[in-house]
């Protein structure tokens, strides 16, 4: 699975943390993320270069997974451009998902963004000394949940007609009593009173929308809504939220999601709901210094 959280998101790596210069063959530690240590396994699979396996790091309790890469592969003139190439960055932001999503099998995890390189690993290890207490208490937060990812759309068209439709009715036989060019001028007044009233209608489902399903979540946040070019899409997004659930709290927050979306389609508003997904929207920001 691909969501537009953390590997898609971004469009440049972290700078390689730890050192200044770097010769061409130089190779790097890449950061997939970190787990709690007692609960992660030896993992048999793949790193970002399909040369070097993931490896793990301990430290007490909690464990970074990483594996080698080549330091020109994500740093330099080269990089640049093909950091800017979607058919580059695809697969290897799958395979970052890939990893992530292995250890999330067996552990919660803090995941680190696409591109988090160090130098070495007493580097990568260092962070782990520094930031120890806030990744370990991250861990146990999120532990047993996931983030799930909802996405609301709206169909302008759609919902302009059936807020029409119910202000005509009343409306239509007054219209009819008007001179054409007073009935033109008054349905110019109605289309910027739909408007209106559309805008107001959207603003108080979001609000409804948002308190029904909060209640089952953990942690919920706001991410950015994105513009028609960004999604390819012919409708508008309206909500792009992400909600921290427990297992346990997902089947009931699914079915009040399913009523939700029952009870707004005619109106044009369509929910997208994606999940499971390591918590990206959630994790903590470690200063890389």
């Amino acid at each position: 699975m691909v969501d537009n959280r953390c590997p898609t998101s971004l469009t440049c790596p972290t700078s390689l943390t730890g050192s200044t210069a770097q010769p061409r063959e130089a190779q790097g530690v890449y950061l997939y993320g970190f787990a709690q240590a007692a609960r992660v396994p030896l993992l048999k699979v793949a790193g970002m270069d399909a040369r070097y396996p993931v490896s793990q790091w301990t430290y007490k309790d909690i464990v970074a997974v990483a594996s080698k890469v080549m330091v020109a592969d994500f740093s330099g003139p080269s990089a640049e451009t093909d950091l800017k190439d979607l058919a580059w960055v695809g697969p290897r932001a799958c395979r970052h998902q890939e990893v992530v999503e292995a250890v999330m099998r067996h552990s919660p995890v803090l995941p680190a963004g696409f591109g988090t390189i160090f130098a070495s690993s007493q580097r990568m290890v260092g962070l782990c000394v520094r930031h120890h207490g806030t990744i370990s208490r991250f861990l146990g937060e999120v532990d047993n949940k996931a983030e799930w990812a909802l996405k609301g759309f709206l169909d302008r068209a759609q919902a302009h007609r059936s807020l029409n439709s119910d202000l005509m009715a009343g409306e239509k036989e007054r219209l009819a009593s008007f001179s054409p060019g007073k009935q033109y001028f008054m349905q110019r007044q109605m289309a910027a009173e739909v408007e209106r009233q559309l805008n107001q209608r959207l603003k108080a489902i979001l609000t409804a929308v948002w308190e029904d399903l909060g209640q089952y979540a953990a942690r919920f946040c706001e991410r950015k809504v994105l513009s028609r070019d960004a999604t390819g899409l012919d409708v508008d997004m309206v909500l792009n939220w992400a909600f921290l659930l427990s297992r346990d709290s997902q089947d009931v927050f699914a079915a009040c999601l399913n009523r939700i979306k029952a009870a707004q389609a005619e109106h044009g508003l369509h929910f997208e709901l994606s999940g499971p997904w390591p918590p990206y929207s959630f994790s903590p920001t470690l200063e890389m210094v």
